[in-house]
């Protein structure tokens, strides 16, 4: 789908913001690129107003940029970012607070999503739970963490973390739940398998996880 000369330009920021980030295994520009995607696609899908397209992408592209001020509790700093770009180029305020609105409906304890655009960005942001790669991300997130935090993790225990999470999720548009709930229960299935041969106590296991 054609993306808005606002969007293009709003990419290349971006970009550019998250240079610093590049060491990252996964909160990265790629990352932002991919929720942006997505969220785009659900748009399609779920046949979302027309206007709202670029308010998704905006969202979906600075979701994550608070990363580069701090790691951690970073939510509203991702908000206040998106913002400051959009106040410069001269975007509606009711659309900057849409997108603000947007970005802090990622943060992983917000669970109830007040309507579709809530529910798309929030589907777009985790839709790699269910897909192909999700083992590749998940390898990944455990070796940002472990840098970040520098600490060593054991594998059964970020693995038990990851299904649990499996085991909770949710998504919350159609579109998202037609497409991924085969690769769900697989992924999740074959996770199980994993811990089984490894003999692993799952009661044991004790790192909660945040994407």
């Amino acid at each position: 789908m054609k993306k808005t000369s606002a969007l293009i330009k709003a990419m290349s920021y971006v970009n550019k913001l998250l240079v610093p980030l590049e060491w990252l295994y996964y909160h990265q520009y790629n990352h932002s690129l991919e929720v942006m995607h997505r969220a785009m696609y659900l748009w399609e899908k779920e046949k979302v107003s027309p206007e709202d397209i670029e308010i998704l992408g905006l969202a979906g592209l600075f979701h994550d940029t608070g990363f580069v001020i701090q790691y951690d509790d970073n939510e509203y700093i991702w908000a206040k970012i998106a913002q400051n770009y959009l106040r410069t180029s001269l975007c509606p305020k009711k659309k900057i607070k849409t997108i603000e609105r947007l970005i802090l409906a990622t943060k992983p304890s917000y669970t109830q999503p007040i309507d579709i655009l809530e529910k798309i960005i929030k589907d777009a942001d985790l839709d790699n739970l269910w897909r192909d790669d999700f083992f590749d991300k998940k390898d990944k997130m455990k070796q940002e963490l472990e840098t970040i935090r520098n600490i060593k993790m054991r594998d059964p225990d970020w693995d038990h973390g990851s299904l649990q999470l499996l085991k909770e999720h949710k998504y919350y548009t159609n579109t998202q739940k037609k497409e991924r709930w085969e690769k769900k229960i697989e992924n999740r299935e074959i996770l199980e398998k994993m811990l089984k041969d490894l003999d692993v106590d799952m009661k044991d296991a004790s790192y909660t996880h945040s994407y």
